[in-house]
């Protein structure tokens, strides 16, 4: 398998679309109907754009999360910029003469869309990428990669395949059958460390990465070379990510008053390097976050 290891050094020129996270969900089928973690601004996004997330056939679901679609006709109207919470997956965009891969983004970022158009995009799961590229994912985090230096495909036949198609069913079943002809060997790490990441997403009680060893019985050193080996980041960002997610939806909720009480609960003791940490992945402080919580009710 060949590597441009010249790409592997270069910070990410992400295409101007979204690439993570839901502001619409279209009811197709098969959708997944969840909640719009990852898009701030919510509100005003979803009068921009339409967003569908599709499950994988049972063949990929072990390392792809799920396909989304994004869809916008700006025409006539100015530029919209979408801001985006930062997760622990990498992604795939397949967009006319932009198709690539991109790597965990540590920090909130924005994409802007304008004109008229479409992409599909592939969600891995945490770690499911690694099977397919055989490189530390840590070397591809906050960049990119083209597509034709993992699967040594010609990025314009799978754009022609994915996008000539009109109905979002066949843009997937397009996608699908791109990775079925790719599929690796199974790797029992990738389905080890989702479970992982699911107990950090659902356990606000984890504010540690001691927290995970204990309740996996897994060795630190272990447990840290596995992340950066499949996941791209350390385990102690991805609980930092979650639980700053948490408190986002928190002030969201208006369930606190007290900032303080808040980041001591997350596990933060102390208070400016929660207000650092949660302004660089929801991108304001906790304060102007609450401020402008309580302006759009």
């Amino acid at each position: 398998m060949a590597h441009n290891r010249d790409l592997l050094n270069q910070q990410v020129h992400r295409p101007s679309i979204l690439i993570s996270g839901v502001i619409r969900i279209v009811l197709m089928q098969p959708t997944i109907h969840k909640p719009s973690m990852g898009i701030l601004n919510m509100k005003q996004g979803e009068q921009k754009f339409t967003l569908a997330r599709h499950v994988p056939s049972d063949p990929l679901r072990d390392v792809i999360k799920h396909f989304w679609i994004i869809r916008w006709d700006l025409t006539d109207q100015p530029p919209y910029e979408q801001g985006i919470v930062p997760n622990p997956c990498v992604n795939m965009v397949i967009e006319h003469g932009h198709t690539a891969i991109y790597g965990v983004a540590q920090n909130r970022y924005s994409h802007r869309l304008e004109g008229k158009g479409k992409v599909l995009g592939i969600k891995f799961r945490p770690g499911g990428f690694y099977p397919f590229a055989g490189l530390p994912i840590s070397q591809i985090t906050g960049r990119s990669m083209r597509l034709e230096d993992v699967f040594q495909a010609d990025p314009r036949l799978l754009e022609q395949a994915v996008l000539s198609e009109d109905e979002d069913e066949h843009m997937v079943a397009a996608a699908e059958a791109f990775f079925l002809a790719h599929l690796p060997a199974r790797d029992n790490n990738v389905a080890y460390l989702n479970r992982i990441i699911d107990r950090i997403q659902g356990d606000r009680h984890i504010t540690k990465v001691d927290h995970v060893c204990e309740q996996f019985e897994v060795n630190k050193r272990k447990l840290q070379r596995l992340f950066q080996q499949y996941v791209g980041v350390t385990p102690k960002w991805v609980i930092r990510l979650y639980r700053l997610h948490d408190a986002a939806e928190t002030i969201d909720y208006g369930s606190y008053q007290d900032l303080t009480r808040l980041s001591i609960d997350l596990g933060y003791y102390d208070q400016s390097h929660f207000i650092k940490d949660f302004k660089g992945i929801i991108g304001a402080t906790p304060e102007e976050y609450t401020k402008r919580v309580l302006h759009a009710t």
